[in-house]
């Protein structure tokens, strides 16, 4: 849970699923509200955690992506269940409410 706690970093793994290769202002723009600062940590800290990978090309200016890795993937896939549950889950208490 250390790994993807917070209120970001399943919405940054999944950016980066739906969207791979991406550069920091292409995943700030895909994700509305989060700040600069936290994008930049939460991405460092995905990095440190195995589950990002960050590619540096020596451009000018300079380039950086960002993609999921072996495991950021499995991960991605072992949250889509959850994902699933939680699109579920408005409609079970829409179903629930008109039983009362």
């Amino acid at each position: 849970m250390e790994v993807i706690g917070g209120k970001w970093k399943v919405l940054i793994l999944w950016a980066l699923h739906e969207h791979p290769h991406r550069r920091f202002g292409e995943l700030r723009r895909l994700l509305p509200g989060i700040t600069e600062k936290v994008l930049a940590s939460h991405l460092r800290e995905m990095e440190a955690d195995g589950i990002v990978h960050r590619v540096s090309y020596d451009e000018v200016p300079p380039r950086v992506e960002y993609s999921l890795t072996e495991d950021g993937i499995r991960l991605n896939g072992a949250l889509q269940p959850l994902a699933a549950w939680g699109r579920e889950r408005p409609n079970a208490r829409a179903l629930q409410g008109r039983a009362d």
